[in-house]
């Protein structure tokens, strides 16, 4: 298929790029960074510089793709103004559906987020109803992150109902890579104490990758939601024993999978993608934290 990837220079947008071209997939390469004027290296996508939250740049990125795979955007709502984070990350990702069921694609990959049920960026903070997390728990965002991320899921929701492009959203823990392992999940991995709004759940940033190219690929109808994240917790820690420490009985605990398991349930994603993450913290830092020899 040919597959265009917004955000294509992110962490994400690489791994994803590279993985979908290991998979036999034509990548156009999209993102606002400036192109390079030179010969590209072998092996490279075609690239496009674009600013999405133009529609006639969305139109042209998009025309002839198969698959769309919606990677772009601010990542977080603390270092922009809040209005430059919702109007950047609706209006591209509403510029980009809407280009793409105009243009004939089949698939819209809808790259969500965690945050989404609103208690990572909180200005009334506020816990989760239970734990591990999962596509059924509601959503009341606050922030102009998650709010935008939000915003985008009922797009593609809105996107089902007026066409026929199936559209799949996923939502990713922490993403990690081998260059950011130590300096973020170290600190959780040497101190119990340490905790973040994620309940100590990540994702390893090729087995997101994976779980993209499922979704370029899958058939299924509609819009469907998925948690992608780790199966373990960052320090392989007994959760129902963490949570407890640090929430007493404010947070009920369902079934765990595994003693050791993330604050994000990822069923789903493995009933009706298939994916079955393969790495894991324990592939890049010591039970200390620390980077292991490479």
């Amino acid at each position: 298929m040919h597959v265009v990837v917004t955000g294509a220079h992110g962490k994400v947008g690489r791994a994803t790029t590279r993985a979908l071209m290991e998979a036999g997939h034509e990548v156009t390469a999209v993102d606002v960074t400036r192109p390079v004027w030179e010969r590209p290296d072998p092996g490279t996508p075609r690239y496009q510089q674009a600013d999405l939250t133009d529609a006639g740049a969305a139109y042209a990125v998009a025309r002839g793709a198969d698959v769309i795979v919606h990677a772009a955007a601010i990542p977080d709502p603390l270092s922009n103004p809040p209005h430059v984070v919702f109007q950047n990350n609706l209006m591209a990702t509403f510029n980009m559906l809407e280009a793409a069921i105009r243009l004939g694609a089949t698939r819209f990959v809808n790259i969500s987020s965690e945050t989404v049920p609103g208690y990572f960026f909180p200005e009334r903070p506020f816990l989760p109803d239970y734990a591990p997390v999962d596509e059924e728990h509601p959503a009341r965002p606050q922030d102009p992150y998650a709010l935008s991320k939000h915003f985008g899921e009922q797009l593609m929701d809105a996107a089902v109902r007026r066409s026929d492009i199936r559209c799949i959203s996923l939502r990713p823990s922490w993403v990690q890579w081998e260059g950011n392992y130590e300096r973020n999940l170290g600190p959780q991995i040497r101190d119990p104490h340490e905790i973040g709004a994620g309940l100590w759940s990540y994702i390893d940033v090729y087995d997101l990758a994976d779980a993209i190219v499922l979704a370029a690929e899958s058939d299924l109808p509609g819009h469907e939601v998925f948690y992608i994240a780790s199966p373990d917790n960052a320090g392989g820690h007994d959760f129902a024993a963490r949570l407890r420490e640090h929430y007493g009985e404010a947070i009920p605990l369902r079934p765990l999978s595994r003693p050791d398991a993330s604050g994000i349930s990822c069923a789903k994603a493995a009933r009706l993608l298939g994916w079955t993450p393969k790495r894991s913290w324990r592939d890049y830092l010591d039970a200390d934290g620390h980077a292991l020899p490479r």
